[in-house]
């Protein structure tokens, strides 16, 4: 009994001790930085994701602390203020805490001057999943734009990358691609925390924003989230684990396509790729043939539950990152689409371009309609697609030296 006794209090201490990155939010309140705002009204951007390395709610603690300020709105994202939500459902405007809840994914995915009438300061604080195509980040450039017109400050709770802070994959954003899934030209997989990123965005477009932005302390551009010691919050239905993030950016654009399952409706979502059609074997054979740093295809055998080939038995490969330093998410995704293609393209075919909605947003995810020709005209596409824009990618590194927080 004593030993077990022992053994739960070192437990329990090392979950005390696990966190060793604070997030903004923790250096907002800890280091008192909001008497900065003493007297103003503040709008608070956030949703489920938005807790301390305790787990208390940002809502919670902007309450916990009123006195030098007052809390007088909230404002909700994508899949709303519980994120329970699903992507293609509008959400209404609530209640919550007597506070008033504005939906900004709903009729206006902007806040209107009405629902900023009460505020002086606006708040930031949403855990996003690291890549260029994901709304939250563009909720806060929106939010942003609209500040400037109505004079109001803008603050950025800071918080990791979870894919990590120097991985710099896929392509940039051209002007006709610019939507909702994707607002800056920033590359598919940027190495960026969402403050940098509003760094970038106030100065390379000129927003001219009153921006202040609350570093984290103890993070470094090497760690993935798990490294962090902070606890994961699902921010969206499909990203239910801290290591998702970097698997949804390794398949996640494959997706958009609808060729192959992506384990969306099966237990690994984003971490296998299958269809009927493909043979396991011969497919994660050529795969590992092409030496992709940082990775292994295992052959995997499965049959989805819902969504894309329901209760059909499907063979393909399960992704296994083995270096997580070297490893391109970007890459290995257009090298299985690449794969695909000269392995089956019969198959593929037949599934691709068979949606014009499908193509839309393929496109607007990967920022550019050049990697979809590629694709329509190569019988051997994956390493032209996996080069596509290196030259690029190395000046943005250059660009977003200016924008770091976290230097090491």
């Amino acid at each position: 009994m004593l030993h077990f006794c022992v053994f739960l209090f070192f437990l329990l201490l090392g979950d005390v001790e696990a966190a060793i990155v604070s997030p903004g939010v923790d250096v907002f309140f800890e280091e008192k930085r909001f008497l900065q705002w003493k007297g103003k009204r503040i709008g608070l951007i956030t949703n489920q994701t938005g807790v301390n390395s305790q787990l208390k709610t940002t809502v919670d603690l902007f309450l916990e602390h009123e006195g030098s300020y007052r809390l007088t709105a909230l404002y909700s994202p994508e899949h709303g203020l519980s994120g329970k939500s699903y992507a293609w459902e509008s959400v209404d405007h609530q209640q919550h805490k007597n506070l008033p809840v504005y939906s900004l994914h709903g009729e206006t995915r902007r806040p209107t001057a009405a629902m900023l009438d009460n505020v002086d300061v606006l708040v930031y604080d949403i855990q996003c999943t690291g890549v260029r195509a994901y709304t939250y980040p563009t909720t806060l450039f929106y939010c942003m734009e609209e500040a400037v017109k109505k004079g109001l400050e803008v603050v950025v709770l800071d918080r990791p990358n979870p894919i990590n802070g120097v991985t710099v994959d896929g392509p940039m954003l051209e002007d006709k691609w610019r939507s909702y899934i994707g607002y800056i030209n920033v590359p598919y997989c940027h190495g960026m925390t969402i403050g940098e990123l509003a760094q970038l965005f106030n100065t390379e477009y000129k927003i001219g924003c009153k921006l202040t932005v609350i570093p984290m302390k103890g993070w470094e551009r090497k760690m993935s989230y798990r490294d962090t010691g902070l606890h994961w919050i699902p921010p969206s239905p499909n990203i239910p684990e801290p290591d998702t993030a970097i698997f949804s950016s390794s398949t996640g654009l494959l997706g958009e396509l609808q060729i192959a399952n992506i384990g969306i409706g099966f237990t690994l979502p984003f971490k296998i790729v299958g269809a009927p059609w493909i043979h396991a074997d011969d497919f994660a054979e050529k795969l590992n043939q092409q030496k992709l740093p940082g990775v292994l295809f295992q052959p995997y055998h499965y049959r989805p539950f819902w969504g894309m080939f329901k209760g059909v038995d499907c063979e393909g490969v399960l992704i296994k990152i083995t270096d997580f330093t070297v490893y391109r998410p970007v890459a290995v995704q257009y090298l299985i689409l690449g794969m695909l293609k000269s392995m089956y393209p019969k198959e593929f075919m037949k599934q691709f371009g068979k949606s014009h909605g499908a193509k839309e947003l393929f496109c607007k995810a990967n920022g550019t309609d050049a990697i979809y020709r590629i694709l329509s005209d190569e019988k051997y596409p994956a390493w032209k697609l996996i080069d596509f824009q290196k030259e690029e990618r190395t000046s943005f590194q250059e660009l977003r030296k200016k924008y770091l927080l976290y230097k090491n």
